[in-house]
């Protein structure tokens, strides 16, 4: 058996918000799990663990890493400590969602279009101008339904102080989801019955939900319109989950080469022969969708693609032009954007954003630096961080030169104290700083948000960054009634 102090001794990390709470008082929602743990030992568990590295192995579950030297691809770390959440807390989380999106949706249709936002002063027009994933070739084209956002993972965090807040909006090509689903098939493996008996909300429809809102924005209205899951190749860092995701659904995997376009349609080339393409779920950055209109050099896209998409013979999945809603500048402002297009009061905060554009801002933020993470606008996956906390001198005064000959490209937030989640870790359970992406699926019906999500795990101790490509993993994620 665990010895009994080996879970009353954990304490998290000492100042954040731990999710199961500390021992012997843990939080009500992790009872299931702290009895079902106190059954195992030590070893049992260490065995646990080995046959889930074997089963992301096995199942070829990997990511890539670009500069890592030592080889490209990895298997994802997988801690085996399931992440519990309450039906409350997953209420307010899917209210909060459902109204972020349904504010930034209409920020979409507002920029492509009319522009009342900026007219109105609620954005500034330089912040759109000189976004580089604005894209001007995409204004005034009809999209089905009027939904621009139809797959998002937005990543929250919880405070110190219990509460959740937004960090990111990932709104262009989200991934992870192939991640989450397989991390309930592994838990499923390892505890049966408790998942069984914790009564944990199934995440296993997403494919079918996808699927479904893929088929519905069709613009031919035929009974089985063809679509296809467009990925940049097998290089790309997700290509796992591209294939993932096409098996689950169904559908065809392409690359830019096995389509082409014939008088404005999008065509798939088959053994027998082309076959027209009706809507395309595309894992392909906008730069690189028609070498015609965007890079003109790139080899991942499909020549002619814009034309069709204009025409309104294809629908693209997400719509071209998204990342400049979730552009880190304009993220300072999606508050506002809620009370001006909704008028309502956010659900969900906002971390605390300073523009680095702004001198007062950009002066605050230097001589605070030790409280501060400075990043940089259109990055992602952890990458063109500088953690004020930790940066070295060297370092900073590298940074710093970038930042004062293009501030437009850095904003920088508090570091806040990422909530803590036990993980067992070399024999011992300890707390490390996770995070949590929801996906949501946007459709003529509705937001539809299943009920989880990939909780990203720092796995270095003390680190508050959780990507996997700076040595993050993840856990299952439990949503209980």
């Amino acid at each position: 058996m665990v010895p009994q102090d080996l879970l009353d001794l954990y304490t998290g990390q000492t100042g954040f918000w731990d999710e199961m709470g500390m021992g012997p008082d843990f939080r009500d929602p992790y009872r299931n799990v702290v009895q079902a743990l106190r059954q195992l030992d030590v070893q049992s568990l260490q065995q646990k663990d080995k046959l889930a590295s074997e089963l992301f192995m096995n199942q070829g579950i990997t990511f890539t890493v670009y500069n890592d030297n030592a080889g490209i691809e990895r298997i994802f770390p997988f801690d085996i400590i399931p992440r519990v959440l309450t039906a409350a807390e997953w209420k307010g989380i899917e209210d909060g969602l459902k109204q972020r999106l349904k504010a930034l949706n209409l920020f979409l249709k507002d920029i492509y279009s009319d522009q009342h936002i900026l007219h109105d002063q609620i954005v500034p027009a330089e912040l759109i101008a000189s976004c580089p994933h604005y894209m001007r070739e995409v204004a005034g084209i009809e999209v089905p339904h009027d939904i621009f956002i139809h797959i998002s993972g937005i990543d929250l965090i919880r405070g110190d102080n219990g509460v959740f807040y937004v960090l990111e909006d990932n709104l262009r090509t989200p991934s992870g989801v192939s991640y989450m689903l397989e991390n309930r098939e592994i838990t499923k493996r390892l505890f049966p019955e408790l998942v069984a008996s914790s009564r944990v909300r199934r995440v296993s429809n997403y494919p079918l939900l996808l699927h479904e809102i893929l088929l519905s924005l069709s613009p031919a209205q035929i009974s089985n319109p063809n679509v296809v899951l467009l990925t940049p190749g097998i290089y790309n860092s997700a290509y796992y989950e591209h294939t993932f995701l096409a098996r689950q659904m169904g559908i065809a995997l392409v690359e830019g080469r096995d389509l082409v376009v014939d008088n404005h349609k999008v065509y798939m080339k088959t053994t027998q022969g082309l076959e027209q393409v009706h809507v395309i779920y595309r894992r392909v950055d906008d730069d690189y969708l028609d070498p015609l209109i965007f890079k003109a050099d790139s080899a991942l896209g499909v020549p002619g693609l814009m034309s069709a998409y204009r025409k309104g013979t294809v629908a693209i999945v997400n719509v071209v032009g998204n990342g400049v809603a979730d552009d880190k500048a304009i993220y300072a402002f999606v508050p506002a954007m809620i009370k001006y297009y909704l008028n309502e009061e956010p659900l969900l905060p906002n971390v605390e954003t300073y523009e680095m554009s702004n001198p007062d801002a950009r002066k605050h933020v230097f001589e605070n630096l030790g409280r501060m993470v400075i990043k940089r606008t259109n990055q992602s996956g952890g990458y063109g961080m500088v953690m004020g906390n930790s940066v070295t001198e060297e370092d900073w005064k590298k940074a710093k030169k970038e930042i004062e000959e293009d501030p437009r490209s850095f904003i920088a937030q508090p570091i806040i104290k990422l909530s803590t989640a036990p993980c067992f870790i070399d024999g011992k359970f300890e707390g490390r700083h996770v995070d949590l992406r929801p996906y949501a699926l946007c459709g003529p019906s509705g937001v539809q948000i299943v009920p989880g999500g990939l909780t990203r795990v720092a796995l270095r101790k003390g680190s508050l960054i959780v990507n996997s490509s700076q040595g993050g993993g993840s856990k299952d994620t439990w949503v209980i009634d």
